[in-house]
C-alpha cells in the first residue's frame, strides 16, 4: 500500500502537489522545562524523541556573562576572572549534572531547544548593556509593567523596541490582520510570515528575545466585547489602530481605569507621538484636536469616508504640519495609489520614540502630555524650519488644501 500511494503522488500533476500549507491557527508559545522534576525530565525526553529539535547550549557562556556582571573588574584582568569563574561555576553545578541547571525553552515555531539562565538572571544578562542608561530600578519597573498594545503595523516595530530595552514582560497584543506582501515595506518579518496572523507573528519575535514573556494574544483584534479586558490592569494603552470608533472606546477606558495612552502616526519620513496623561489629569480625547461633535459625526455612520478623511487629516493629524510628500500622495489616492503610503523608516522611527516615551511614563520620569513632532526633514534638510523655507510649505498647504477640499467635492457629486 505504501508503495502504491509513494508511485500515486510521484505521478501526480505538479499543480496538484503545490497546495497551499495551512497558517498556523494555535497561538504560539514556548515550552519551558526544568530538569529539577522527574515530570519534566521525562517531557523533555519524550520531547526530543518525537522531534528531533535542534539544540543550542550555550547555558556556560551565559552563566560567565553573569558571573562577569558580579564582578565587572574581572573584565580587564582575563586570567583572573577564568580562575575565579572555574570556581563560581565548580559552585554554581555543584554535585548536579550541567545540563539540569537553569531552563531548557523549546520553541515549536522553530523546532529549537535551548538551554538558558533562568528568568532573572537570563533577564540581567539580556539587559547588562542598558545598565546606567536604565538604572536598575527603572529596568525592573520596565520589565514588570503590563503593557496593552494594539495594532502590529508600526506596533510591530514599537513591541520590538520595548522589549529589546528590556521591558514588557507581560504584553496584550491585538490585531486582526493577516500579514501581506505590502507590509512588508515597513513590519520586521519575511516571505515565510506572509498570510500568518500579525498578532502571532509578532508574538514569535518576542518570545525570540524573551522565552520568559508573558503575552495575552488577541487575534481578533480590540473588540467592544474584549476592549476592559485589554486594558483593565494595564499599566499603558499603545494605540496604533485604524479603526475610529475603537480608538475613542480605548480612551474611555483610559479615562475610567487612569492609564495613559501613547499613539504614533506616520507622516512620510517623519512621524507625529501623541501622549494622553489620562493618569495625571482630565484630559480630552486628543488633546481636543477633535471635539465631541466631530466624534459623533465620524461615528454616526451618516458622513461619508472623505468627510472622515478629511476631519482626521485636518483636526486629528493637522494639514500644517504634514510633509509636503505626504500631501500629494493623499491626492493620489484612488488614482495612482490606492491608499495611502507609509514607510518603513518611519515605522521604525515611530517605534524607538513610543518606546522611549513608554519607559520614561512607566517609571515616573518627566514626559509632555501633548504632541511630540519628529521630523527627520527638520533635522536633516538644511534651513527647513526657515521663514523662507516655512513659508513656502505653509503657501503649498494651502494649495493642497484647495484641491483635496476639490477632489472630495468631486467624487461627492459623483455619489449623488
Amino acid at each position: 500500500m505504501f508503495v502504491l500511494v509513494v508511485c500515486y503522488y510521484s505521478y501526480m500533476p505538479l499543480a496538484d502537489k503545490l497546495i497551499p500549507t495551512p497558517s498556523e491557527t494555535a497561538a504560539p508559545q514556548p515550552r519551558l522545562f526544568r530538569l529539577t522534576t522527574a515530570e519534566d525530565t521525562a517531557a523533555l525526553e519524550a520531547l526530543i524523541d518525537a522531534n528531533s529539535p535542534r539544540i543550542i547550549d550555550t547555558y556556560d557562556t551565559q552563566l560567565k556573562e553573569y558571573f562577569v556582571l558580579q564582578n565587572p573588574p574581572l573584565h580587564l584582568n582575563p586570567l583572573e576572572r577564568d580562575k575565579q569563574f572555574a570556581n563560581y561555576r565548580g559552585q554554581h553545578y555543584g554535585a548536579e549534572q550541567p545540563h539540569t541547571a537553569g531552563v531548557w525553552a523549546y520553541l515549536p515555531w522553530r523546532n529549537t531547544l535551548l538551554h538558558l539562565l533562568d528568568d532573572a538572571q537570563y533577564h540581567e544578562v539580556r539587559t547588562a548593556r542598558n545598565r546606567n542608561l536604565i538604572p536598575a530600578e527603572e529596568q525592573r519597573i520596565f520589565y514588570r509593567s503590563t503593557i496593552a498594545l494594539g495594532g502590529l503595523s508600526v506596533g510591530n516595530s514599537i513591541a520590538l523596541a520595548i522589549v529589546l530595552t528590556g521591558g514588557g514582560k507581560r504584553f496584550r497584543l491585538a490585531d486582526p490582520d493577516t500579514l501581506e506582501l505590502t507590509n512588508l515595506n515597513r513590519i520586521r518579518a519575511g516571505i515565510t510570515d506572509l498570510t500568518e496572523p500579525k498578532v502571532y507573528m509578532t508574538a514569535r519575535q518576542l518570545y525570540e528575545l524573551d522565552p520568559y514573556a508573558e503575552l495575552t494574544l488577541y487575534p481578533e483584534g480590540i473588540t467592544e466585547e474584549n476592549i476592559e479586558a485589554f486594558c483593565a490592569g494595564a499599566d499603558i494603552i499603545i494605540d496604533e489602530i485604524d479603526n475610529l470608533r475603537i480608538k475613542i472606546l480605548l480612551r474611555d477606558q483610559a479615562k475610567q481605569h487612569k492609564i495613559p495612552v501613547v499613539m504614533a502616526t506616520d507622516n512620510g519620513d517623519s512621524g507625529l507621538l501623541d501622549i494622553e496623561r489620562h493618569d495625571q489629569e482630565d484630559v480630552p480625547y486628543f488633546h481636543g484636536r477633535i471635539n465631541q461633535q466631530d466624534i459623533d459625526e465620524m461615528l454616526s455612520g451618516k458622513l461619508p469616508l472623505p468627510l472622515i478623511g478629511k476631519k482626521i487629516g485636518e483636526k486629528l493629524v493637522g494639514f500644517s504640519i504634514t510633509e509636503p510628500r505626504m500631501q500629494q500622495s493623499l491626492l493620489e489616492i484612488g488614482k495612482s495609489i490606492p491608499t495611502w503610503p507609509q514607510l518603513g523608516g518611519a515605522a521604525l522611527l515611530n517605534g524607538v520614540a513610543v518606546a522611549a516615551a513608554v519607559r520614561k511614563i512607566l517609571t515616573s520620569q518627566p514626559v509632555v502630555s501633548d504632541r511630540a513632532i519628529l521630523s527627520l526633514s527638520s533635522w536633516l534638510i538644511p534651513g527647513y524650519d526657515e521663514p523662507e523655507q516655512a513659508g513656502k510649505r505653509s503657501e503649498e498647504t494651502q494649495k493642497f488644501i484647495a484641491a483635496y477640499n476639490a477632489a472630495i467635492d468631486a467624487f461627492l457629486q459623483q455619489k449623488q
